[in-house]
């Protein structure tokens, strides 16, 4: 669920539907060769084989939203508005760890690096956003121990967020910022920011690639978009008519991008109207 190998060259590629019906997919990883991902509005987290199958695996009294892998093979996921991550083992969900007491605002995404520890995305405010929300959003590293604290502080509505392989960089991406904020990863797990990069129309989940590129799901562009580290846009996977949500490179070499994506829009998100599809 870090870093991955680049996909085949823009000429080879081919979309194709693994997975359609469901209401609004979101934090897919890749897994135990299977693509794991939640259903935000059915509750419900969910599994795809390769060849499409899919697995209901669990479900939740809070809308389910980020995920990631912890080194012994547990999933987390992050529950939104009850602001806590749940570890799913053999059947079971446990909790993680309850971030109430130090999250300003509704949890969003998430990630885990290898060394265990989960960076999640504290918006600042509570959904939906108020008019006057500025620069308000945090990340929160919840260490393998237990213990919390935010290591990272103004940000303009945190989305995907992704850790390189070697766990010394994280990106995270900036929603109403139309950009992805870099940071380097200490020691202790703290983060320095390096910079921002790119201009992208709402940028929503995101993955690294081996070459440190990243792919974004861009939400009012209806594309997935490979950028470097300068920001300059290398590829683009459009689709047409239908929101990007949120991507990860998975298969057997790593090198197929999911591509999630959801025939809505804002208006239609507040009535609660989507189709999802990867």
């Amino acid at each position: 669920n870090v870093e991955h190998h680049t996909t085949v060259d823009e000429d080879a590629m081919t979309l194709r539907t693994l997975h359609d019906g469901g209401r609004y997919f979101e934090g897919p990883r890749w897994h135990a060769g299977r693509l794991w991902f939640v259903d935000c509005m059915a509750r419900t987290l969910l599994s795809l084989s390769p060849a499409g199958e899919c697995r209901q695996h669990a479900t939740f009294d809070d809308t389910p939203c980020g995920t990631g892998i912890l080194p012994d093979g547990r999933l987390v996921v992050l529950t939104m508005f009850r602001k806590q991550l749940w570890t799913y083992h053999d059947g079971q969900l446990s909790l993680h760890a309850d971030l109430s007491a130090i999250a300003t605002g509704t949890i969003d995404d998430m990630i885990v690096d290898g060394l265990g520890r989960a960076y999640v995305g504290d918006l600042g405010f509570d959904l939906p956003p108020p008019p006057d929300r500025g620069a308000v959003g945090r990340i929160i590293l919840v260490a393998p121990d237990g213990t919390t604290r935010v290591v990272a502080e103004g940000l303009r509505f945190p989305n995907g967020i992704a850790v390189s392989a070697d766990n010394s960089r994280l990106v995270v991406a900036e929603m109403e910022g139309a950009c992805l904020a870099d940071y380097d990863i200490a020691a202790d797990g703290g983060l320095k920011l390096r910079g921002r990069f790119g201009q992208i129309k709402a940028p929503d989940g995101i993955c690294l690639d081996r070459d440190g590129a990243v792919w974004v799901a861009a939400f009012e562009e209806d594309a997935f978009i490979r950028l470097d580290r300068s920001g300059r846009e290398l590829q683009r996977v459009e689709t047409p008519g239908r929101r990007a949500l949120a991507c990860v490179l998975g298969g057997a070499e790593r090198r197929t991008l999911f591509c999630l994506s959801a025939a809505t829009s804002y208006e239609e998100l507040r009535q609660r109207k989507s189709s999802s599809r990867i």
